[in-house]
């Protein structure tokens, strides 16, 4: 290196400069990665034209990649007329030059500090250099009038910097390093306040780090900090300060580039702080804090636990050492958080991470709003929250984890550095949360910032490593919900980067390696390509070999490698790759601490590698083997729901299999039936309820058929009580009369109701989260959502509560057979048809009898069912009555003879039309079976008697079909359901016990009737036959003398209509209806005015609701995913609180409409008039009878065609 010399032709004083040349730098202008040159410049040679043979030489620096900087300033006299730049490299070779006069050089902009470029003329035409430089000009009497001139620079440079810390504007950070800078470059070396302005300088450069993230930036301020501590003499106050800052600024190098030569340096200087610092004095505290934190940041790199413990001990030091006031207390608390988190990660002790949401937790209520520091404090303990989460698997830890983050994020620039970090940590907690729940918008949510977060960071720094691996955890996930091949590309490719870009001796190396392997195996599993698995098997196992034996983390990648082996076997039924996954994954379920939240999916990992090689081998104890860890696993009171679900499915299917007859079936079902009720919890919205359980709504099913097998029909009735319509049931929990509760405890009486009101309007009004969305919108989601998971918390303690007074130790828990069957309707039966793969069945509820009648089904099946279900669609959609969307809808031309539907046209009267193929598949196998089973008779034809009422509480694709219609018609001994019954449908069975328990009567007030029709909703097509209909109803009622309301058209609102419900018994409403597959909560019916919506309707709590007609399309639909779940308007309008509902299977013609309404109402009326009544009341108890007679009636005013049947078979009666 050459000397570095302040002045250009002179070293005499200051004095003689006209100008200085300060900033100087040289820039690649060429592509580096695409350059096949390298290039490493090292000193730059300066000489005057003038003839002068002095050379002045400066080294230069290589602040960042293609770039380097002269560390001094290059001073001009006013003799000075034009200078040549020569730039060398390390090999001796001059580079290129520059020739600059006094014009290029600038020195007619004194004062002023601007910068100019010039590029260099190189030899090498590929490559392109440019020179920049700032100007800063002296004044010819400055130095005679001022000797001051340095220390005034500095000053107003310091309140430029604080100018900038007060408003983050980047031009007055700008600024204040200029006149820093000129500070340092005119003060004479030896000078006593040098040390001081360089420091200063160091501090702002360090400030423009934290600002922009330029690397240049925090390499200069290491390089003025360490001038800075050369020049400060031993013993020297300020050294140890000085020796601190430095090693600051090495430790936050190191983040950005992992070099490890910067952070043992800053350990270095820091420990010497330490040393020279003499005890009492009033930096110790934050000396000692950071130490620790260098300690902390060197853990993280090299894994070392004896870092992260020094680490602790010397934070617990500067704490305890620290005032209980001065404002850096909240960053002592938050580091030491954070340490105590790395050692959890690093131990698994669970009074660490407890300690550390306490420390975190403290730093955060301590620290004032809009400090500085609160980001990254929110960021540490977001971080905390998400590593217990990770342990417990609690949903409130990671709700937590996500609102802190998000307002960490909310805080952060930007422009900021840490901004990417924050991103990163929002996305991982994210993907975590996804992983429990499986709610799409999480991972959607995820990889959205994850993204961003690689956009925003920069080539080469230490953090890109992780954010692609993360990216590519979450896109995995995001694969293994929706299959999508493009997914599970693309995360390979990133999570390949992530370890190329990886040091090897990184610590988080192995945890690239592990996500490497899962996403190279799940794509075996989908494509069959044996290299993925050969892979997938090397990179974990590598991953394995590397993480030291103590490790917590090590469980997690033995159990992982275990699974590719497993894949593999799979494939190959090579007992070797089964055996290896067996050894591995029971050396991860050894190394699991009990209470762990990955124990009950290690468990099942083993258990089904056990039962693997019991197919192969055929070999008992494999399978017992098998057994216990699924039972292991599902009984397990820790860990998700999900996680426990499979093996608990595997252990009762295994049951039936193999042990047909155990007593174990039952336990095991009960823990599959308790799993799914917890999957749909009450702290998710209802929608997330119904998407949670769209893939295990037939587990009910299944479970009934085992315990039918077992001759439990009891438990098989316990089972479809508990695991079907858990939506429904949930909200009929929620609005559960709590009187006898009252008389024994009024106060927990009325904390439950109030709880219940809160979340029943949680669960249905939650917002739905959209990537579009601004930041504060999603943080007022996530708010709302942590509220309602404290009220499902509080819920549940509630319960506890109750259920520790003597006599109501079943409150709220799921009935047992004897109870329901004290509660049935003596008017008919209750038929529970249970269509599952192994068998179907049939449970009839008779009043008086002490259990339910088993009436098997031999010749049904599911796959007939999905037939039969096939074929009506079919033909439906032939017909045009399977209009789903309002769209569609709105396509249909305007006929007036029709409600939302096209004419059917001319049709054939072939006996083997697809519809009555159906009807008498029906009729055959199925529910003349039963009425046989039921002794029935056939009374059509019989004077004076009334068929007998029956409820229909089909299952799976059962329920799409119409059991109330099945027959044969045409044949000259046909006969049909309709000889035998009056045919109702209810959701579930408790639907009707409630019922018939609480029995009382409408409020005289409400008694009545509200009509509306809506014949022109704008965007669907005209139903006129609606006006005519309710008119017609109108004037019925008021010839009957009852309290009636019409409302048409535009006098209805939607709000409208919500409050004359509750003024009102009985509505009916005729207009158009959807069903919204997709979403089924938004299913709606639709108003001139509006849309009134089942989620909207299900906020209404109808205390004196009797009947509901819904005289519109497909009110009774339901959705194929959730066929369980009777996800529908008229469940909808029973779930509200109507006793009955009238609705449609699908859409109906705007006549038959018509015809339908009219005859049930004149049923209900003249009987009223047959019964001596003088008050205006209105009573739909006849309400089954009335609409049999009703449809009864259409049907024969039409022919026997295919059409005419689906003209009345639509209508069907819900509820008591």
């Amino acid at each position: 290196m050459g000397q570095q010399n302040s002045s250009l032709v002179s070293d005499d004083t200051a004095e003689r400069w006209q100008f200085i040349l300060t900033d100087i730098a040289f820039e690649r202008t060429d592509s580096i990665e695409g350059s096949g040159s390298s290039l490493n410049l090292v000193d730059l040679c300066v000489f005057e034209t003038t003839g002068s043979r002095d050379v002045k030489s400066f080294a230069l620096v290589n602040y960042s990649p293609g770039c380097w900087k002269v560390d001094t300033f290059i001073g001009i006299t006013d003799e000075t007329n034009a200078i040549v730049c020569v730039v060398r490299s390390d090999m001796g070779e001059d580079i290129g030059f520059l020739y600059l006069d006094r014009k290029a050089l600038g020195s007619t902009q004194a004062h002023s500090a601007p910068e100019f470029s010039r590029e260099v003329e190189i030899c090498d035409e590929q490559m392109g250099l440019t020179m920049r430089w700032n100007v800063i000009g002296i004044p010819p009497d400055r130095f005679q009038v001022d000797d001051d001139v340095a220390a005034e620079s500095n000053e107003y440079g310091v309140d430029r910097l604080r100018a900038f810390e007060r408003t983050g504007e980047l031009s007055a950070l700008t600024d204040a390093i200029s006149y820093l800078r000129q500070g340092v470059d005119l003060t004479p070396r030896g000078h006593a306040d040098l040390p001081r302005y360089l420091i200063e300088l160091g501090n702002a450069f360090d400030s423009r780090f934290d600002k922009t993230g330029e690397l240049s930036d925090i390499s200069e301020a290491i390089a003025v900090q360490q001038k800075a501590v050369d020049l400060t003499p031993p013993g020297d106050i300020n050294l140890p300060c000085r020796l601190s800052n430095l090693g600051g600024s090495l430790t936050r190098r190191f983040e950005h580039t992992g070099q490890l030569s910067d952070i043992a340096d800053a350990i270095s200087v820091r420990l010497k702080a330490v040393d020279l610092i003499p005890d009492g004095h009033a930096d110790l505290p934050a000396i000692l804090n950071h130490l620790g934190s260098s300690f902390m940041c060197r853990f993280e790199r090299m894994g070392e636990l004896s870092d992260i413990e020094e680490a602790i001990l010397l934070q617990r030091k500067a704490l305890d050492v620290t005032p209980h006031d001065p404002a850096d207390r909240p960053a002592m608390f938050s580091n030491l958080g954070l340490s105590l988190t790395h050692r959890f990660e690093r131990t698994g002790q669970l009074p660490d991470i407890a300690e550390a949401i306490s420390m975190q937790q403290k730093a955060v209520d301590l620290v004032p709003h809009g400090h500085a520091d609160l980001p990254i404090i929110l960021n540490n303990l977001g971080r905390s929250f998400a590593c217990r989460f990770e342990r417990a698997g609690e949903l409130s830890d990671i709700a937590d984890a996500i609102l802190v983050q998000q307002k960490a994020l909310a805080l952060t620039p930007q422009v900021h550095p840490n901004f990417p970090l924050q991103l990163n940590n929002l996305g991982n907690f994210f993907s975590r949360r996804f992983q429990q729940t499986g709610q799409l918008s999480d991972i959607a949510e995820a990889i959205s910032v994850q993204r961003e977060a690689i956009d925003l960071t920069p080539p080469g720094h230490a953090g890109l490593s992780s954010y692609l691996n993360n990216l590519g955890i979450s896109i995995n996930c995001r694969f293994e919900k929706t299959g999508e091949l493009l997914d599970i590309a693309e995360a390979i490719v990133v999570q390949q980067k992530a370890v190329e870009l990886c040091p090897q001796d990184y610590p988080r190396l192995p945890i690239f390696l592990n996500n490497l392997g899962l996403s190279l195996t799940r794509r075996f599993e989908r494509t069959g390509e044996d290299s993925d698995i050969a892979h997938a098997i090397s990179v974990r196992q590598k991953a394995v070999d590397l993480v030291p034996q103590g490790h917590p983390d090590l469980a997690g990648y033995l159990t992982n490698l275990g699974s590719s082996f497993a894949s593999r076997f799979e494939r190959t039924e090579n007992l070797r790759d089964i055996v290896d996954a067996i050894e591995v994954q029971q050396k991860a379920v050894d190394l699991t601490p009990q209470g762990h939240a990955d124990l009950p999916g290690r468990l099942s990992n083993l258990g089904s590698s056990f039962y693997r090689r019991f197919r192969l081998g055929r070999d008992m104890e494999d399978l017992e083997a098998a057994l216990s860890c699924y039972k292991a696993a599902a009984v397990s009171s820790i860990g998700s729901p999900r996680a426990r679900l499979n093996p608990a499915q595997c252990w009762a299917r295994r049951l039936i299999e193999y042990y047909p007859r155990s007593p174990e079936i039952i336990p095991a079902f009960d823990t599959v039936i308790a799993l799914v009720a917890m999957i749909a919890g009450l702290e998710q919205t209802v929608q997330g309820r119904y998407t949670q359980l769209e893939d295990v709504s037939t587990l009910a099913l299944e479970a009934a058929a085992a315990a039918c097998e077992l001759d439990r029909p009891d438990k098989a009735l316990e089972w479809l009580e508990q695991g079907r319509c858990l939506v429904w049931s949930q909200l009929n929990n929620l609005r559960t009369p709590l009187d006898d509760l009252r008389i024994h405890d009024e106060r927990l009486a009325h904390d439950i109701a109030e709880v219940s009101k809160k979340l029943e309007h949680a669960g249905s009004s939650r917002g739905q989260y959209l990537l579009n969305m601004s930041l504060p919108e999603k943080m007022s989601l996530e708010n709302e959502a942590r509220v309602h998971l404290d009220l499902a918390r509080k819920w549940d303690d509630l319960l506890i509560q109750a259920r520790a007074i003597p006599g109501f130790e079943s409150f709220l828990m799921p009935l047992a057979c004897s109870h329901i069957m004290q509660h049935l309707p003596e008017s008919g039966p209750m038929v529970v048809i249970n269509i599952d793969k192994r068998h179907c069945s049939a449970l009839a509820l008779l009043a008086g009898l002490d259990e339910p009648l088993y009436i098997p089904l031999p010749n049904f099946s599911i796959d007939e069912a999905r037939k039969y279900r096939t074929i009506l669609d079919s033909q439906l959609r032939t017909y045009n009555l399977r209009v789903r969307e309002v769209a569609e809808i709105g396509s249909i031309d305007g006929d007036p003879q029709v409600r939302g539907i096209r004419s059917l046209g001319n049709q054939t009267h072939d006996e083997d039309a697809p519809t009555y193929q159906v009807l008498r598949g029906l009729w055959v196998s199925v529910v003349k079976p039963i009425l046989d089973a039921l002794a029935f008779s056939n009374v059509n034809g019989t004077p004076g008697q009334m068929p007998q009422r029956l409820w229909w509480c089909p299952t799976g694709p059962l329920s799409f079909l119409p059991l109330h219609a099945a027959g044969i018609y045409r044949d000259s001994n046909g006969e049909s359901i309709l000889d035998y019954v009056v045919s109702s449908y209810t959701p579930t069975v408790t639907a009707i016990t409630d019922r018939v328990k609480n029995r009382k009567s409408v409020n005289p007030k409400a008694s009545g009737l509200l009509l509306t029709n809506q014949p022109d909703t704008p965007g669907a097509s005209p139903i006129p036959g609606t006006t005519k209909e309710v008119r017609s109803i109108f004037k019925q009622a008021e010839a009957s003398g009852v309290r009636v309301l019409k409302l048409e058209g535009d006098e209805m609102t939607v709000a409208g209509c919500l409050d004359h419900m509750q003024d009102f018994s009985s509505i009916h409403l005729a207009c158009h209806g959807s069903q919204n597959a997709a979403e089924p909560l938004q299913s709606h019916f639709l108003f001139h005015q509006g849309s009134l919506e089942l989620g909207t309707i299900l906020q209404s709590n109808l205390k004196n609701a009797d009947l509901a007609f819904l005289s519109a399309c497909q009110t009774s639909t339901g959705e194929e995913k959730l066929s369980d779940e009777a996800v529908h308007l008229a469940a909808g309008m029973l779930a509200a609180g109507y006793r009955r509902v009238i609705g449609t299977m699908w859409s109906i013609g705007d006549s038959a409409a018509q015809d339908v309404s009219v005859a049930f109402y004149e049923y209900l009326f003249t009987l009223r008039e047959a019964t001596v009544t003088t008050d205006s009341r209105f009573d739909g108890t006849d309400s089954a009878h009335a609409l049999h007679h009703a449809t009864q009636k259409l049907r024969l005013l039409l022919d026997d065609s295919e059409q005419a049947l689906l003209t009345w078979i639509p209508f069907v009666h819900f509820g008591y």
